[in-house]
């Protein structure tokens, strides 16, 4: 069985293929289908099944001499669906997965009717003068990108697994615990690093946000984001929270949502450098008869939801404004990435929303974040009162024994009943299994061997009544969760333990 792996190359317009250590072919694109045809057509076709003899051995052969090398450009002579052999300029890129080795494998055909001692185009530069060479760079930085996936899903999980912990202790510790503090600056340290894996999963996806996202009330993640600043560091600033009573609902990605405007309140601390002042926030509904222009976003008619974020802070220079949104621009110096306000700003645009920022020198800046809304109310969450504890019997599925050790450690300390499983087969067993009653499962997307999708269906095969909640360090298009509530890595302990309070109040799908 093929494992799941999200292969970030299925629409290239040129053949590519992932190729394990054995040399079995696991994903080849719709490309790769259609100029090798029937030989790649079987659930694991060899890769020999498309080799030339004029290679210089065979692919296990050419595999044993890759060494430690993480990418390489080579020729390589393959059989095409017509039964010629074409000469292909080959990059090769290798990564590790749960102690497996597997290959990247993209091809450019040099030109099918040329001979095969053509000129291969210069890559060195990054990019040729050639139109072959423009593709082969093109090639190199798909795969860059499909590397950067595959290394944000592994740090996510680990990312999960420590938030999940820290998170679960800091709900049963005391303010006047002493380790409290500690486990605050880890909590505050991991959740740093979820951000940055989250900006390398979005440099390394290129295409919008496909899902339609569940209405919610904004204050809820307003109230969340500014609690997170209220600490010891920050005690020289007053805060003022006007928050709308009745908010219009909106459709957001919580987590993304909570993401940006952690990240304007970052800013607004420090704009302030320690120093005494004052941070405003507000939430007001906004309705537009006609198109209207605030500052730099122009916003077309209709209704929204306004986050206002203001600081009394040294302000920003006119000069410097119109630049702030830009990737890899900064003012703070060599120690930042300038990454913070653009990953803002496209969280904001890919909800179809706008930020606009004001600023004066010596007055302060104010940011405001504009959320297309609709005239209708979501009750606000209950927060820290909410019960979260419950009773009912949930199966966890993962590969990575952190984090069922880390859900179990959770959900049984808030009255569970926990089973774990580290493969879809042997979750099956457990669900065919006549001495217990499983009223939810919780699965991993990406796994070897049996992959999440893949036994999600097989469960409602099997077991159609049971509720079913997905996680994944990706992020999911509509059409890959379909009918299936989803929990994005990494979570808190309140995210899951909130999350499955939601799941398990739901109906029972049953086809």
């Amino acid at each position: 069985m093929k494992p799941e792996i999200v292969f970030g190359l299925e629409s290239a317009a040129w053949p590519a293929m992932l190729v394990n250590s054995g040399c079995v072919i696991l994903r080849a694109n719709m490309s790769a289908v259609s100029t090798f045809g029937t030989a790649i057509a079987s659930e694991t076709p060899p890769l020999s099944a498309i080799w030339a003899p004029e290679n210089n051995g065979t692919p296990e052969d050419f595999f044993k001499r890759w060494g430690s090398t993480a990418k390489l450009t080579l020729d390589l002579k393959l059989k095409v669906t017509t039964g010629a052999t074409i000469n292909f300029t080959a990059v090769v890129c290798s990564f590790t997965r749960e102690g497996n080795k597997w290959f990247v494998l993209q091809l450019l055909p040099e030109a099918v009717s040329a001979p095969a001692a053509a000129p291969v185009p210069d890559v060195s530069a990054g990019v040729g003068t050639m139109d072959g060479g423009g593709l082969l760079f093109k090639q190199k930085l798909e795969c860059a990108l499909q590397l950067a996936r595959t290394v944000a899903l592994d740090f996510n999980n680990a990312l999960t697994s420590i938030l999940g912990h820290t998170s679960l202790l800091l709900s049963k510790a005391e303010a006047t615990h002493p380790w409290r503090h500690s486990l605050l600056e880890v909590e505050k340290s991991a959740s740093r690093a979820a951000e940055i894996a989250h900006e390398l999963t979005v440099f390394s996806r290129q295409e919008k946000e496909g899902h339609r996202a569940p209405a919610g009330n904004l204050n809820t993640v307003v109230n969340g984001c500014v609690e997170f600043f209220h600490n010891k560091q920050n005690a020289k600033i007053t805060w003022k929270t006007q928050l709308e009573r009745e908010l219009f609902s909106a459709r957001f990605d919580e987590a993304k949502v909570q993401q940006a405007l952690t990240k304007v309140l970052e800013n607004a601390v420090e704009a302030m450098a320690g120093q005494e002042g004052q941070i405003f926030v507000q939430t007001r509904n906004v309705e537009l008869a006609e198109a209207t222009q605030d500052r730099n976003v122009r916003l077309a008619a209709g209704s929204y939801v306004c986050i206002e974020i203001g600081d009394s802070g040294p302000g920003i220079e006119a000069d410097v404004l119109p630049r702030i949104f830009e990737p890899f621009f900064t003012t703070k110096g060599s120690g930042h990435r300038g990454l913070g306000l653009a990953l803002v700003y496209g969280i904001v645009t890919n909800h179809g929303g706008g930020v606009a920022r004001s600023s004066q020198p010596g007055a302060g800046t104010s940011e405001r974040i504009y959320l297309p809304a609709e005239k209708q109310f979501v009750a606000q969450s209950a927060g820290a009162d909410e019960d979260l504890n419950g009773s009912e019997t949930i199966l966890v599925v993962d590969d990575e024994s952190l984090l069922l050790t880390m859900a179990e450690t959770i959900l049984t300390e808030y009255g569970y009943c926990v089973l774990t499983a580290n493969s879809g087969q042997k979750a099956l067993s457990v669900l065919s299994g006549d001495h217990v009653q499983i009223d939810l499962v919780i699965t991993d997307l990406v796994m070897p061997a049996m992959g999440g999708r893949e036994f999600i269906e097989r469960v409602r095969q099997q077991t159609p009544g049971v509720r079913i909640l997905c996680t994944s360090g990706y992020v999911l298009p509509a059409d890959k969760q379909t009918g299936t509530p989803y929990l994005q890595k990494p979570f808190t302990s309140r995210e899951l333990l909130a999350k499955v309070k939601q799941v398990l109040a739901q109906t029972p799908a049953v086809d």
